[in-house]
């Protein structure tokens, strides 16, 4: 494989090969490149961690944007009965 082939299947990994590649590791008691797999799937983790975050403030995003438009409908009507 060459160092471009590499590079692009490393790209799209999962935290489940990463911990594969880590038992795989320990089996074979060669632990040269342990420590730059922990980093792999702490990066990893991070990165799910913060996709959660955005999705929840996507959400929340959404909720409040329906709360207002909502607002904003009932003062239209309100500002419409005043006039």
């Amino acid at each position: 494989m060459t160092s471009m082939e590499m590079e692009k299947s490393m790209a799209n990994r999962m935290i489940c090969d990463v911990l594969d590649e880590l038992r795989k590791c320990n089996s074979t008691r060669n632990y040269s490149y342990m420590i730059a797999l922990v980093e792999e799937a702490q990066t990893l983790a991070n990165r799910m961690e913060a996709a959660l975050w955005n999705q929840k403030d996507v959400e929340h995003t959404r909720k409040e944007h329906k709360r207002l438009k909502e607002e904003i409908k009932q003062l239209k009507a309100e500002k419409k009965k005043l006039t």
